[in-house]
């Protein structure tokens, strides 16, 4: 859960709210939707203990058909968008420790919008995709070595960074002056604020992806979800009160490093340059993590048939799924010539806030029609709980729609194609079982 959004995202929630206590409500609200899916995705854990999360938790829901929209989600936004805005930001907080110039643009113009831009920094994310994508292809040992060493040391710069700033950092409360504003809770800003927090917060559901590997996962699977978000909860919120005792409002407005910027102001510039280099190096554990993790995703729907058989195939002499991971750093490239990192964010939120949203609906159907299914969890607050996630989820849909329309349009063309990649799949298969 721990990645790029804590890192880039509350420069544009403040420019989008104006006040830095309204964004702590941001914050926390954000956490109470994440902690109600996470209880609710651990009665679906508890039930279908099996790897795949929600491939599984759809499909038994909704059928197959969902079950590979939720397989398409992954591949698209799930994994390959989040390795984009991980290798853009990487960039960006690497250049920072360099302190640059203002690095020249090339950028293609259409109906007064840039198809794709190249620069220092796009130029830097494509490398860096390229160059784990390639350390994922030659090893498994090697890539598991290096993902768990980067994700040591990026917890142990959150912590440093939590601490030195709070006890150590010349800020100023008179950052935190105000109240917040609880008209703005329910009109659009709000709404799209809670976009970039629920990238943020992605990943609460990940235990539920590994279930078939977990000890007792009826216990487990509930405890790990709830826990797990419950602890990045609290430390998102520890982070955004250093940013905000760091900065004024109007100097972090719109900072994709906030991180960075926030270190300059407690600390002074140089050692800004070494925080914001110790940052730009925690994000290769998220980078990494993604590279490693999304392709296994896209093998398996190869293996069941509703993909391409080419990216269920293995290289023989690496036993890594080569393919497979050389389609998503395709992708991945192509978002981050494609796209701003703030619309990137958007489309990511959009597109997993309606997945994720779905599932709950699922779980909530299933107790409908299948009550005597062996529960040995149900979801603690049932049906408060789901309904207060799926009507937040609708909530932020709803904003996103209307004050986003291209974006998510976007996101829902996404699907729209996830859809019809199906039903070719699917027809295919019903030939095939014909001959």
């Amino acid at each position: 859960m721990v990645g790029t959004g804590i890192f880039t995202t509350s420069g544009f929630i403040i420019e989008e709210l104006g006040d830095p206590q309204t964004m702590l409500l941001c914050w926390f609200v954000g956490g109470v939707f994440a902690l109600c899916g996470a209880l609710c995705y651990g009665e679906l854990g508890a039930m279908f203990p099996r790897a795949g999360g929600e491939y599984v938790f759809l499909r038994e829901s909704f059928g197959k058909g969902m079950g590979f929209l939720s397989g398409w989600v992954s591949l698209i936004v799930g994994f390959s968008a989040p390795i984009a805005a991980a290798s853009i930001a990487f960039a960006t907080y690497f250049f920072r420790t360099m302190s640059p110039s203002s690095s020249p643009e090339v950028s293609v113009p259409f109906l007064g919008s840039d198809i794709f831009s190249i620069s220092a920094v796009t130029m830097l994310a494509v490398a860096v995709i390229i160059i784990f994508s390639l350390v994922h292809y030659y090893s498994v040992s090697l890539g598991a070595r290096i993902q768990n060493g980067l994700t040591v040391f990026k917890l142990g710069i959150i912590v440093i960074f939590v601490v030195a700033g709070l006890f150590l950092g010349h800020g100023s409360t008179g950052n935190f002056s105000g109240g917040p504003d609880m008209g703005s809770v329910f009109q659009d800003k709000f709404a799209i604020s809670l976009i970039f927090v629920s990238f943020a917060y992605s990943g609460w559901n990940a235990a539920a992806y590994i279930g078939g590997e977990i000890k007792k996962p009826s216990r487990n699977i509930p405890l790990a979800l709830f826990t797990g978000t419950f602890i990045v909860m609290c430390l998102y919120l520890f982070l955004n009160v250093v940013y905000i005792y760091a900065l004024p409002a109007w100097e972090m407005s719109g900072v994709l490093e906030v991180g960075a910027e926030s270190a300059a102001s407690l600390f002074g510039n140089h050692v800004s340059k070494y925080f914001a280099g110790a940052i730009a190096i925690g994000l290769l554990s998220v980078l990494s993590a993604m590279i490693m993790t999304g392709p296994r995703v896209y093998y398996a729907m190869s293996k069941d048939g509703v993909f391409f058989e080419l990216f269920g195939k293995v290289n023989s002499l690496r036993r890594t799924p080569a393919y497979a991971i050389l389609l998503q750093a395709g992708i991945a490239i192509v978002m981050v010539i494609t796209a701003s990192f703030d619309k990137l964010l958007i489309y990511i939120g959009f597109t997993l806030s309606l997945c994720a949203m779905l599932t709950v609906v699922g779980m909530i159907l299933l107790r409908i029609r299948q009550p005597g299914l062996t529960r040995n969890y149900k979801t603690v607050g049932y049906p408060v709980t789901p309904f207060l996630f799926v009507i937040g989820n609708l909530w932020i849909i709803y904003f996103s729609i209307k004050s986003r329309p291209v974006i998510s349009m976007f996101g829902l063309a996404t699907i729209g194609l996830g859809l019809l990649v199906y039903l070719c799949f699917d027809k295919r298969k019903k030939q095939r079982n014909e001959i």
